[in-house]
């Protein structure tokens, strides 16, 4: 199957051999023809020789998005395949009996760029980052429910906030907005319809998991809590207290009803209010914290002074943790890497006077897998200190 051509400058294929899926538009010489965003297109060498096939963007720096490299063929099996293969995958990671919560495809970590797919429990949500996906939406709808039948009851489309020209979200499939889902036999409730991003942060799975080994019988402080998912590990670990604090009043409902469902009655305050100013009122309470930020980040442009942000955050922590007490921080801004998150933390550890050790690096989970050839997909960072005195 033939499209129309992106020509690349001479010499500039050697990232493309090397697999990575994206062209940047310094990179590209010129096209065969007069292209609309979202079409397929061929990406060629200078000379004409066939690279790989993918998405044409026109907006923003990437101006080709790869889907399929040198001899593979794009064709209509493409879609049920790489489901497919990313269902595999993580049916690998998880037990669906004990976690029906993950996510399915994570962008170019299952080779399709630009898509995201959450599974909540037979629910589907599908968020577009490119336009070239959002026009392929029908057809990676039909081929979920090809390929999953069983496991499918709602198809949400939730690109409303990644494609601000896209319109409303709308369901492809069923009529379903939440559902109660289950990581590691934890039940969650998920609104996609209403809740930020997909619904849920799957991300912070394993690192959730991690924080049980050090909340028995400890006082623990989750900040930005969302809907609470620290918070309701923390309490499966048998903490003597949880406090959840978000400056949304939503969220901070959405926290306690997930502990209450959870468990019902246990020691647990949900709090409303700026982290910033709940650190600073509430001092040496707490011996575990998790420092968990939405991204400070949202681009290059924002990098510094997100960067004196986290800082600011960590030293607030490190500041109100109790002698011999464990902090989770974590930064998701893909700006901010792990080197300079590292660097901001111990400088934090510097203006707080505290004796830190490390104990942990922590990253995103294994149904956020980062293509080899794609190290921009490597998002989350995290560090578990040790604060000795």
């Amino acid at each position: 199957m033939d499209f129309a051509k992106v020509i690349l400058k001479q010499g500039k294929e050697k990232s493309i051999l090397r697999k990575h899926p994206w062209v940047f538009s310094g990179a590209v010489y010129g096209v065969s023809d007069e292209l609309e965003d979202g079409q397929m297109v061929d990406l060629t060498n200078y000379d004409g020789n066939h690279l790989a096939t993918g998405f044409y963007s026109n907006k923003g720096s990437i101006v080709v998005r790869i889907l399929t490299f040198n001899n593979e063929v794009f064709n209509d099996d493409f879609w049920e395949n790489r489901l497919k293969a990313a269902w595999d995958l993580r049916l690998k990671l998880f037990n669906i009996e004990e976690t029906n919560a993950f996510r399915l495809i994570h962008g170019e970590g299952d080779e399709i760029p630009g898509l995201i797919i959450d599974y909540y429990n037979k629910n589907f949500v599908i968020q577009a980052h490119s336009t070239g996906i959002y026009l392929s939406m029908k057809k990676i709808s039909e081929a979920i429910q090809k390929c999953f039948p069983d496991y499918c009851e709602t198809i949400y489309c939730k690109s409303a906030n990644t494609l601000p020209n896209t319109g409303t979200d709308f369901h492809l499939f069923g009529k379903a907005t939440e559902t109660v889902a289950k990581e590691n036999n934890i039940q969650f409730h998920v609104n996609w319809v209403e809740g930020q991003k997909t619904g849920f942060f799957l991300d912070q799975r394993e690192n959730r998991k991690l924080l049980e080994r050090y909340s028995s019988e400890k006082k623990v402080l989750n900040t930005f809590c969302y809907t609470g998912g620290f918070s309701i590990y923390a309490m499966n670990a048998g903490a003597n207290l949880v406090t959840s604090v978000d400056i949304s009043e939503k969220a901070v409902k959405l926290a306690d009803q997930n502990m209450e469902l959870n468990f019902p009655g246990s020691n647990h305050q949900a709090v409303a209010s700026d982290v910033f100013e709940f650190l600073k009122e509430n001092k040496n309470q707490y011996e575990v914290i998790v420092l968990d930020p939405p991204a400070f980040a949202k681009n290059i442009k924002s990098k510094h002074t997100a960067t004196q942000a986290y800082k600011r955050l960590n030293v607030a922590g490190l500041k109100n943790i109790t002698k011999g007490g464990f902090l989770f921080t974590f930064s998701c801004s893909q700006v901010i890497d792990e080197v300079l998150f590292y660097n901001t933390v111990a400088a934090a550890a510097i203006e707080s006077g505290r004796k830190v050790r490390v104990l942990h690096k922590l990253s995103q989970g294994p149904d956020h897998p980062v293509n080899m050839f794609h190290p921009e997909g490597s998002y989350l960072k995290g560090l578990v200190l040790y604060v000795e005195e």
